[in-house]
């Protein structure tokens, strides 16, 4: 069972990837789950979290708050995608279980320092503004993660934000620099695998007829979150990206790809925020990541589908 850390910024995908990790008890152990800012602000993506972990039933799981702008740069949110609440469709109430008082930093880092090394993976779904801050806060925490397993970037797909770059990278790209510089493990899901991910109407149907609180919710949320996409790309689905990171961690056969360097753009007015990846290894740069190119789909909805329905 690997002991996991989420750090997010829900965000419908972010809630749908939490919701697959607090339904897989047997395969992660969730420590605690770090919000950070945005898909919205960072009071919102708090309160959504707290709300994310109320419907699956497993109110124990503590919740922090992190940072609440970039490093360097004003925060970029992204409600023309997800809503004014970053989580609109499914109407959730109000939490009742409260934030946690020590700042979400804090909290990764003295985790990390206390527990025997690798032991601790962190799954970002979000921005890296926290994970890059506890780099920052505390250098030492860099040997002893077990793995960062993050969705950002783009190469083959470019990015979905601005031309060059997708939008997690791009709010903060000083602080995905930060992170590939550090010398962790690095497994990185981009919009090269996520793209090919499409909530298809049969597939969100099948969630849907799941029957319980949680498939309800996760349709409606997708429905919403979706009419974005559905009108930008014109596919059969839209792309579900941040599920990608859990889905590696239960099932990584779902994937392929390669070691290789991965670089973070953060001076290009034009490119700020791609990732420039080495992938066919033509420089010598060390190869300071594994970048995933290809998934199974068919098999990331079933997984998904099969979790969901344990919950309540």
């Amino acid at each position: 069972m690997k002991k996991i850390i989420i750090d997010t910024d829900p965000g419908q995908d972010d809630a749908v990837a939490i919701l697959l990790a607090l339904a897989s008890p047997e395969d992660l152990d969730v420590l605690g789950i770090v919000a950070v800012a945005g898909n919205v602000g960072l009071n919102q993506n708090v309160k959504n979290a707290l709300k994310v972990v109320e419907l699956s039933g497993r109110t124990s799981i503590p919740v922090y708050a992190g940072c609440e702008r970039p490093l360097r740069r004003p925060l970029v949110t992204a409600e023309h995608v997800h809503g004014q609440t970053g989580l609109d469709g499914p109407n959730l109430p109000n939490p009742k279980i409260d934030i946690q008082p020590t700042h979400g930093v804090d909290y990764i880092v003295e985790t990390l320092m206390q527990a025997a090394p690798k032991t601790i993976t962190l799954c970002a779904l979000g921005p890296l503004t926290n994970i890059a801050m506890a780099l920052i806060k505390q250098p030492a925490i860099a040997e002893r993660i077990a793995e960062i397993v993050l969705m950002g970037g783009g190469y083959f797909e470019a990015g979905n934000i601005t031309p060059a770059a997708e939008f997690n990278i791009y709010v903060d790209p000083e602080a995905a620099d930060v992170v590939m510089r550090s010398g962790a493990p690095i497994t990185i899901q981009p919009l090269d695998v996520s793209h090919g991910m499409q909530a298809t109407p049969e597939r969100l149907a099948a969630i849907r007829q799941l029957g319980n609180k949680t498939g309800t919710a996760v349709h409606a949320m997708l429905s919403f979150s979706e009419t974005f996409d559905l009108k930008k790309y014109g596919w059969a689905g839209a792309p579900l990206h941040d599920p990608t990171v859990i889905a590696y961690l239960l099932q990584p056969e779902l994937f392929e790809g390669r070691q290789c360097n991965v670089s973070i753009e953060t001076a290009s007015e034009l490119t700020v925020g791609m990732t420039v990846v080495d992938y066919w290894h033509v420089t010598d740069k060390p190869r300071n990541a594994t970048y995933l190119r290809h998934g199974n789909a068919d098999g990331y909805f079933a997984l998904l589908t099969e979790r969901l329905a344990r919950l309540p």
